[in-house]
This record gives C-alpha cells, structure tokens and sequence, in this order.
C-alpha cells in the first residue's frame, strides 16, 4: 500500500472547511482527520453533551440516530452519530460523566 498523501484527506478537510465557514459560531470540537480513515472527520466534544447536540442539530441529523453507549465501568456516557457532510464520513462523538447519584442508584438493588 502506498502512503498517503494530503490529497488523499480532501474530502474530510474540504468537510472541515465548510463547517468553519458555516457554523464558525458554534462550539469548538475537538477535530481529528487520519490516514487511517482518509474519508471521516469526527468532531468529539468531551464533557459536553449541550455542544453535541448543537452540532447535531445544526446539521440537521435526526435524533434517533444517536447511539447511546455507557463506558469506563458506568462513568462515562457517549453519545455517536453518523452522517454524510459534503462528500466525508462524519462522526459527532460526545462524552459526559454519569453522575456519581446515578452509579449510585445503579447498585441500590442489591441484595445483602
């Protein structure tokens, strides 16, 4: 396989582009573009939920699209969607820590 080049990454950048130019007043996500995946860009917002769901909206994606996924043994929620934006693979991923209340609750049934 041959290493690639920056052009190969024109579909994701041109996408990053057009996001900066068009919702430039919307929160700043954390923004990752790899040769790995020369067709995605995903946006990340941690600790964040509120900016996810900006973007989400923004970008008109439908809300039953969202993956909702607990990790790090029930303290962190993440929230995943994929869409289509000016010819890239887009990934909106949200992190959020699981309030300590609800960990909580989530043991409150056991039997001693």
């Amino acid at each position: 396989m041959r290493a690639r080049t920056l052009v190969d990454l024109s579909a994701p950048l041109l996408a990053l582009r057009l996001l900066t130019a068009e919702f430039a007043h919307l929160p700043a996500p954390t923004v990752e573009v790899s040769p790995i995946y020369p067709e995605r860009l995903e946006l990340t917002f941690h600790d964040d939920f509120a900016a996810f769901e900006v973007w989400r909206e923004a970008l008109s994606i439908a809300p039953e699209s969202v993956v909702h996924r607990v990790q790090v043994g029930g303290q962190t929620n993440v929230l995943r969607v994929h869409a289509t934006f000016a010819g890239a693979e887009l990934e909106l991923i949200g992190y959020a820590r699981v309030p300590a209340t609800a960990r909580v609750l989530a043991g409150a049934g056991a039997v001693s």
